[in-house]
Protein backbone atom coordinates (compact mmCIF):
# COMPACT_ATOMS: atom_id res chain seq x y z
CA UNK A 1 0.00 0.00 0.00
CA UNK A 2 2.82 2.27 0.86
CA UNK A 3 4.64 1.68 -2.58
CA UNK A 4 1.68 2.38 -4.06
CA UNK A 5 1.52 5.61 -2.53
CA UNK A 6 5.11 6.68 -2.56
CA UNK A 7 4.76 5.60 -6.65
CA UNK A 8 1.43 8.08 -7.31
CA UNK A 9 2.97 11.24 -5.26
CA UNK A 10 6.68 10.30 -7.55
CA UNK A 11 3.81 10.19 -10.27
CA UNK A 12 2.80 13.79 -9.64
CA UNK A 13 5.79 15.35 -8.97
CA UNK A 14 6.96 14.41 -12.81
CA UNK A 15 4.00 15.61 -14.17
CA UNK A 16 4.19 19.10 -11.96
CA UNK A 17 7.49 19.64 -13.60
CA UNK A 18 6.84 18.73 -16.88
CA UNK A 19 3.74 21.07 -17.26
CA UNK A 20 6.04 23.83 -15.34
CA UNK A 21 8.93 23.80 -17.93
CA UNK A 22 6.15 23.60 -20.58
CA UNK A 23 4.76 27.02 -19.30
CA UNK A 24 8.36 28.27 -19.19
CA UNK A 25 9.21 27.50 -23.01
CA UNK A 26 5.61 28.98 -23.63
CA UNK A 27 6.87 32.26 -22.15
CA UNK A 28 9.90 32.05 -24.03
CA UNK A 29 8.81 31.72 -27.10
CA UNK A 30 6.19 34.54 -26.60
CA UNK A 31 9.35 36.75 -24.85
CA UNK A 32 10.72 36.41 -28.68
CA UNK A 33 8.11 37.16 -30.66
CA UNK A 34 7.50 40.25 -28.99
CA UNK A 35 11.23 41.32 -29.40
CA UNK A 36 10.45 40.71 -32.92
CA UNK A 37 7.60 42.16 -33.14
CA UNK A 38 8.87 45.44 -30.91
CA UNK A 39 11.98 45.48 -33.72
CA UNK A 40 9.49 45.70 -36.30
CA UNK A 41 7.81 48.59 -35.00
CA UNK A 42 10.72 50.88 -33.84
CA UNK A 43 12.35 49.94 -37.42
CA UNK A 44 9.20 51.35 -38.88
CA UNK A 45 8.91 54.55 -36.16
CA UNK A 46 12.71 55.31 -37.43
CA UNK A 47 11.49 54.97 -40.52
CA UNK A 48 9.11 56.85 -40.51
CA UNK A 49 10.82 59.78 -38.31
CA UNK A 50 13.85 59.97 -41.37
CA UNK A 51 11.37 60.76 -43.76
CA UNK A 52 9.63 63.49 -41.77
CA UNK A 53 10.30 67.42 -43.14
CA UNK A 54 11.65 69.13 -40.44
CA UNK A 55 11.21 73.47 -40.45
CA UNK A 56 12.91 75.43 -38.41
CA UNK A 57 11.77 79.63 -38.61
CA UNK A 58 15.37 81.84 -38.71
CA UNK A 59 13.70 85.00 -38.87
CA UNK A 60 11.44 86.99 -40.48
CA UNK A 61 11.18 85.82 -44.42
CA UNK A 62 14.48 83.03 -42.92
CA UNK A 63 14.14 79.34 -42.70
CA UNK A 64 15.65 76.54 -42.92
CA UNK A 65 13.87 72.86 -44.53
CA UNK A 66 15.30 69.72 -43.93
CA UNK A 67 14.30 66.20 -45.55
CA UNK A 68 16.81 63.17 -44.98
CA UNK A 69 20.02 64.30 -46.15
CA UNK A 70 18.36 68.02 -48.53
CA UNK A 71 18.97 71.01 -46.58
CA UNK A 72 17.42 73.69 -47.93
CA UNK A 73 17.98 77.36 -46.95
CA UNK A 74 15.12 79.99 -48.03
CA UNK A 75 16.78 83.61 -48.41
CA UNK A 76 19.36 83.37 -45.54
CA UNK A 77 20.15 86.52 -43.64
CA UNK A 78 21.53 87.11 -40.38
CA UNK A 79 24.91 86.47 -40.64
CA UNK A 80 26.17 82.70 -39.57
CA UNK A 81 25.55 83.46 -36.41
CA UNK A 82 22.03 83.07 -37.31
CA UNK A 83 22.52 79.48 -38.53
CA UNK A 84 25.08 77.87 -36.11
CA UNK A 85 23.75 74.04 -35.16
CA UNK A 86 22.68 73.85 -38.45
CA UNK A 87 24.16 71.49 -41.58
CA UNK A 88 24.97 72.92 -44.44
CA UNK A 89 22.71 73.81 -47.30
CA UNK A 90 22.15 71.63 -50.31
CA UNK A 91 19.78 74.46 -51.97
CA UNK A 92 19.47 78.07 -51.29
CA UNK A 93 16.29 79.76 -52.63
CA UNK A 94 16.52 83.75 -52.64
CA UNK A 95 13.05 85.22 -53.57
CA UNK A 96 13.90 88.87 -54.48
CA UNK A 97 16.71 91.44 -54.02
CA UNK A 98 15.64 93.25 -50.95
CA UNK A 99 18.55 92.94 -48.21
CA UNK A 100 15.48 91.05 -46.32
CA UNK A 101 15.65 88.44 -48.90
CA UNK A 102 19.06 88.27 -50.48
CA UNK A 103 22.20 89.31 -48.20
CA UNK A 104 25.77 88.79 -49.81
CA UNK A 105 27.43 89.20 -46.33
CA UNK A 106 25.25 85.79 -45.20
CA UNK A 107 26.10 84.24 -47.84
CA UNK A 108 29.79 85.09 -47.75
CA UNK A 109 29.89 83.48 -44.11
CA UNK A 110 28.08 80.04 -44.89
CA UNK A 111 29.55 77.74 -46.14
CA UNK A 112 28.10 76.89 -49.85
CA UNK A 113 30.89 74.91 -51.63
CA UNK A 114 28.67 72.48 -52.19
CA UNK A 115 25.50 74.44 -52.41
CA UNK A 116 22.90 75.27 -55.25
CA UNK A 117 21.67 78.58 -55.77
CA UNK A 118 17.83 79.23 -56.94
CA UNK A 119 17.33 82.43 -57.49
CA UNK A 120 15.41 84.95 -60.17
CA UNK A 121 17.54 86.78 -63.00
CA UNK A 122 17.39 89.98 -60.64
CA UNK A 123 19.06 88.18 -57.82
CA UNK A 124 21.62 86.72 -60.26
CA UNK A 125 22.46 90.35 -61.24
CA UNK A 126 23.13 91.14 -57.62
CA UNK A 127 25.51 87.94 -56.91
CA UNK A 128 29.13 88.53 -56.51
CA UNK A 129 30.43 86.70 -59.37
CA UNK A 130 32.21 83.40 -57.53
CA UNK A 131 28.59 82.55 -57.04
CA UNK A 132 27.89 82.33 -61.01
CA UNK A 133 28.81 78.28 -61.90
CA UNK A 134 26.60 77.54 -59.18
CA UNK A 135 23.37 79.25 -60.03
CA UNK A 136 19.70 78.18 -61.11
CA UNK A 137 18.15 80.99 -62.69
CA UNK A 138 14.13 80.43 -62.93
CA UNK A 139 11.65 82.55 -64.29
CA UNK A 140 7.87 83.24 -63.01
CA UNK A 141 6.05 79.88 -63.98
CA UNK A 142 9.36 77.51 -64.67
CA UNK A 143 10.08 74.62 -62.62
CA UNK A 144 13.26 72.22 -61.96
CA UNK A 145 14.11 69.08 -60.29
CA UNK A 146 17.05 69.58 -58.06
CA UNK A 147 18.51 67.57 -55.07
CA UNK A 148 15.81 65.49 -55.73
CA UNK A 149 13.30 67.97 -55.43
CA UNK A 150 10.85 69.87 -57.94
CA UNK A 151 10.80 73.22 -57.35
CA UNK A 152 7.60 75.51 -58.73
CA UNK A 153 8.61 79.33 -59.37
CA UNK A 154 5.54 81.50 -58.68
CA UNK A 155 5.05 85.07 -59.22
CA UNK A 156 5.35 87.61 -56.22
CA UNK A 157 4.21 90.88 -56.72
CA UNK A 158 2.15 94.12 -55.59
CA UNK A 159 -1.23 95.04 -56.73
CA UNK A 160 -1.75 98.48 -54.87
CA UNK A 161 -1.24 101.35 -56.25
CA UNK A 162 0.86 103.26 -53.92
CA UNK A 163 3.16 99.81 -53.69
CA UNK A 164 4.02 98.86 -56.92
CA UNK A 165 7.47 100.33 -56.46
CA UNK A 166 8.15 97.49 -53.50
CA UNK A 167 7.92 94.25 -56.03
CA UNK A 168 7.37 94.78 -60.07
CA UNK A 169 6.10 91.54 -61.46
CA UNK A 170 8.39 89.11 -63.21
CA UNK A 171 11.15 90.42 -60.35
CA UNK A 172 11.25 88.03 -58.04
CA UNK A 173 10.01 84.24 -57.40
CA UNK A 174 7.45 82.66 -54.79
CA UNK A 175 8.73 78.92 -54.70
CA UNK A 176 6.59 75.53 -54.26
CA UNK A 177 8.79 73.30 -52.72
CA UNK A 178 7.69 69.30 -53.77
CA UNK A 179 9.44 67.24 -51.65
CA UNK A 180 7.55 63.76 -51.29
CA UNK A 181 3.85 63.64 -51.39
CA UNK A 182 3.70 67.53 -49.80
CA UNK A 183 3.49 70.87 -51.50
CA UNK A 184 5.38 73.54 -49.71
CA UNK A 185 4.99 76.98 -51.14
CA UNK A 186 6.82 80.65 -50.17
CA UNK A 187 5.11 83.56 -51.12
CA UNK A 188 7.89 85.69 -51.02
CA UNK A 189 6.90 89.30 -50.58
CA UNK A 190 3.51 89.60 -52.81
CA UNK A 191 0.17 90.51 -52.02
CA UNK A 192 -2.67 88.59 -52.60
CA UNK A 193 -2.82 87.58 -56.14
CA UNK A 194 -4.75 85.92 -58.75
CA UNK A 195 -1.30 83.37 -59.48
CA UNK A 196 -1.79 83.06 -55.00
CA UNK A 197 -5.35 82.44 -55.03
CA UNK A 198 -5.52 79.74 -57.76
CA UNK A 199 -2.93 77.28 -55.98
CA UNK A 200 -3.84 73.81 -56.13
CA UNK A 201 -3.06 71.04 -53.59
CA UNK A 202 -1.17 72.96 -51.18
CA UNK A 203 0.11 71.13 -47.74
CA UNK A 204 1.74 73.95 -46.59
CA UNK A 205 1.75 77.53 -47.26
CA UNK A 206 4.29 80.43 -45.82
CA UNK A 207 2.07 83.63 -46.13
CA UNK A 208 3.41 87.18 -45.40
CA UNK A 209 1.63 90.09 -44.66
CA UNK A 210 3.39 93.59 -43.57
CA UNK A 211 2.68 96.76 -44.93
CA UNK A 212 3.56 98.21 -46.46
CA UNK A 213 6.00 96.37 -48.42
CA UNK A 214 3.58 93.28 -49.11
CA UNK A 215 -0.32 92.92 -47.71
CA UNK A 216 -2.77 93.21 -45.16
CA UNK A 217 -3.64 90.63 -42.67
CA UNK A 218 -7.21 90.37 -44.59
CA UNK A 219 -5.83 90.39 -48.04
CA UNK A 220 -4.06 87.20 -47.05
CA UNK A 221 -6.32 85.44 -45.15
CA UNK A 222 -8.48 85.60 -48.50
CA UNK A 223 -5.92 84.57 -50.15
CA UNK A 224 -5.39 80.98 -47.97
CA UNK A 225 -9.48 81.02 -48.06
CA UNK A 226 -9.30 80.57 -51.99
CA UNK A 227 -6.44 78.33 -52.13
CA UNK A 228 -7.23 76.20 -49.25
CA UNK A 229 -3.91 75.02 -48.15
CA UNK A 230 -4.07 71.95 -45.51
CA UNK A 231 -1.64 74.38 -43.07
CA UNK A 232 -0.76 77.90 -43.26
CA UNK A 233 1.98 79.37 -41.03
CA UNK A 234 2.26 82.93 -40.71
CA UNK A 235 5.62 84.79 -41.42
CA UNK A 236 7.28 87.68 -42.83
CA UNK A 237 4.89 89.69 -40.75
CA UNK A 238 6.76 92.62 -39.30
CA UNK A 239 6.38 96.01 -41.08
CA UNK A 240 7.32 99.33 -40.80
CA UNK A 241 6.50 100.45 -38.07
CA UNK A 242 4.16 97.98 -36.77
CA UNK A 243 3.40 94.18 -36.41
CA UNK A 244 0.96 92.25 -38.36
CA UNK A 245 -2.34 90.90 -36.12
CA UNK A 246 -1.60 87.38 -36.43
CA UNK A 247 -4.43 86.82 -33.86
CA UNK A 248 -6.73 88.11 -36.56
CA UNK A 249 -5.61 86.54 -39.35
CA UNK A 250 -5.91 83.02 -37.45
CA UNK A 251 -9.62 84.12 -36.48
CA UNK A 252 -10.60 85.49 -39.94
CA UNK A 253 -9.12 81.89 -41.20
CA UNK A 254 -10.82 79.93 -38.87
CA UNK A 255 -14.05 81.72 -39.46
CA UNK A 256 -13.92 80.99 -42.53
CA UNK A 257 -12.66 77.62 -43.41
CA UNK A 258 -11.73 75.34 -40.25
CA UNK A 259 -10.05 72.60 -42.33
CA UNK A 260 -7.50 74.65 -42.30
CA UNK A 261 -4.98 74.84 -39.89
CA UNK A 262 -2.97 77.98 -39.23
CA UNK A 263 0.52 77.59 -37.37
CA UNK A 264 2.23 80.13 -35.58
CA UNK A 265 6.24 79.77 -35.70
CA UNK A 266 8.61 82.15 -33.71
CA UNK A 267 10.06 84.39 -36.78
CA UNK A 268 11.38 87.27 -34.11
CA UNK A 269 12.95 85.43 -31.24
CA UNK A 270 14.82 88.41 -30.40
CA UNK A 271 11.88 90.87 -29.98
CA UNK A 272 8.96 90.54 -27.89
CA UNK A 273 5.64 91.75 -29.24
Amino acid sequence: MRIKELLFILFAITITFSCKEVRKSDTEIDSTVDIEENKEITDIVKERKSDEIKIIPIEHATAVIEFNDVVIYIDPTGGAASFEGQKNPTLILITDIHGDHLNTETLNALDTSNTIFVVPQAVADELPEKYASQLEIMENGSSKKLAGITIEAIPMYNLRKEALKFHEKGRGNGYILNIEKERIYFSGDTEDIAEMRSLKNIDKAFICMNLPYTMTVESAASAVIDFKPKQVYPYHYRGNPDVSDITKFKQLVDAANQDIEVIQLDWYPNEEY
